[in-house]
């Protein structure tokens, strides 16, 4: 096991270069200028400014100067200054994240606990009312789009029915926790203030359940495929011919290996929560890491875009890091490969 995490970690280095390369590319064959995106109308006429502007953020230099001097500062944990924040791009990486961390870790659990027991229940239950229940809100949840189950939920429960808080992350003029993980629910529970944390959860409940949707249909239909291919197989029978019980045979010996493809949707469902989701985050207005990259998008602004590119990147190489592991628990016959 320790070999096989060796191996993968090496990899990751020329892994990362090459996304590195492609992202500066990429960002740089936008056919705009980030001068005019930057400076007002009467400031890109001004030649002097634009020369000194261009100067000061390195876009006076050949494309391949600037990349290699990114390459050297991201070595050293630099990843540049924001254009349009004019801080770090890592401190500013480090104030959205934990937003997003918080909305994605809950939509992800929400999507586990509800996607796989019913995935389960329609593959063994086929054919029934409760197989055709479940198949129903899985395609109601990977087809009904994000941004109009936001406005729907936000209609129905927070200015109908009152039930739950409108957006943001705390009620208007609360005073959020002293940061220490980022995440308020956390951060209340570490400071032991049992009010704020009712306050941060009940926000966090409408988004999550709207970003969870479409990772729960996804989840429910590939464990009900991997489990009905299961359930069909020689070892399935042999082990209900010997008299087990059927919740045995069910959760020990047909779950644990149509867990498999299920831990790869997993995976990339979370990664691509983690990377932020622009629309629930501005529709909630949930100050993450998706409004953060859609702002250095629109102003062009490169080191921020760079910055998020490289987040992604280490987010879903982390996430595959830990899916493959994960293989290597569930199944015992790439245990005795490594």
């Amino acid at each position: 096991m320790q070999r096989f995490v060796v191996r993968r970690l090496v990899l990751l280095i020329p892994l990362l270069i090459g996304i590195t390369l492609v992202a500066f590319i990429l960002s740089h064959a936008v056919p705009s200028d980030p001068v005019n995106a930057a400076l007002g109308q009467s400031a890109v006429a001004d030649p002097e400014i634009v020369a000194a502007f261009r100067a000061k953020w390195g876009l006076d230099q050949p494309v391949y100067v600037q990349y290699l001097t990114y390459l050297g500062n991201m070595l050293q944990g630099d990843l540049g200054i924001s254009i349009g924040t004019h801080r770090p791009v890592l401190q500013d990486l480090g104030r959205y994240m934990p937003a997003t961390a918080e909305l994605s870790t809950a939509s992800i659990i929400l999507a586990v606990l509800i996607g796989v027991p019913f995935g389960v229940i329609s593959a063994v239950r086929r054919n029934t009312w409760l197989d055709q229940v479940s198949r129903v809100l899985s395609l109601i949840g990977v087809s009904a789009p994000v941004f109009w189950l936001a406005l729907l939920g936000l209609f129905l429960f927070y200015s109908r029915l009152n039930w739950l808080p409108g957006p943001g992350r705390l009620h208007i003029g609360t005073k959020p926790p002293p940061a220490v993980t980022g995440l308020y629910t956390v951060d209340a529970l570490l400071i032991g203030d049992f009010d704020l944390f009712i306050n941060a959860f009940s926000h966090l409940i409408l988004p999550s359940i709207v970003l969870a949707s479409y990772s729960m249909g996804l989840i429910t239909r590939v464990t009900r495929s991997a489990m009905l291919d299961v359930l069909s197989q020689d070892y399935i029978r042999t082990a209900r011919s010997k008299g087990l019980h059927e919740g045995w045979v069910v959760g020990r010996h047909a779950l644990s290996n149509a867990l498999i493809p299920t831990v790869t949707v997993l995976g990339l469902s979370y990664g691509n929560l983690l990377t932020g989701t622009v629309l629930t985050e501005t529709i909630f207005s949930w100050p993450g890491i998706g409004q953060y990259a859609y702002q250095a998008s629109v102003s062009l602004d490169f080191p921020a875009i760079m910055g998020v590119t490289m987040l992604i990147a280490f987010v879903f190489i982390g996430v595959n890091l830990v899916v493959d592991v994960t293989y290597v628990f569930l199944d015992p016959r790439l245990r005795e490969a490594q």
